[in-house]
């Protein structure tokens, strides 16, 4: 029987020289949560036999995310590849509204912070759609998962 969840996840850190304490701590956050709770399903994977729960390695080169796909006996089960362009607006939105709400963290009143965070989950939520629209297809998941996903294609866009 099949276990559609991720059990591994995997980063491919080539590109990122250093990164902030608090990119770090959503890069763990987001990592953690995605082991401990998620629903994957790789289509194409599932299809041809494969069967999780899955290892997952993260790339990105060419403008391209790469999710290269281990089974759970450890065989490589193929990728997944999705074009980064449609995301390009809501990365940048993203790491921007970020800056803000680490900012707001440190100097502002309670109710300022809840303000900039509310706007920060907002352009998260908006971009989790776009991934689920983007799997479709693709891979079967779920919104809390796809949330955790689109944080990490994030952390892999820091270059330095």
């Amino acid at each position: 029987m099949s276990d559609d969840r991720i059990a591994h996840i995997e980063l491919d850190e080539a590109t990122i020289l250093k990164r902030s304490s608090d990119v770090e701590q959503e890069r763990e956050v987001a990592m953690r949560d995605l082991e401990a709770d998620n629903r994957f399903r790789p289509i194409l994977a599932a299809g041809n036999g494969f069967e999780g729960p899955w290892s997952l390695k993260l790339t990105i080169a060419e403008g391209r995310l790469t999710m290269t796909l281990r089974d759970h006996e450890g065989t490589d089960a193929g990728g997944i590849g999705l074009g980064l362009a449609r995301f390009r607006r809501e990365v940048r939105e993203y790491f921007a509204i970020c800056d803000s709400y680490y900012r707001a963290l440190r100097k502002a009143s309670a109710s300022e912070i809840e303000t900039v965070d509310m706007a920060r989950r907002a352009i998260h939520d908006r971009a989790t759609r776009q991934l689920l629209e983007a799997l479709e297809g693709k891979v079967e998941t779920d919104f809390a998962t796809a949330r955790r996903l689109f944080t990490l294609i994030c952390v892999l866009h820091i270059k330095a």
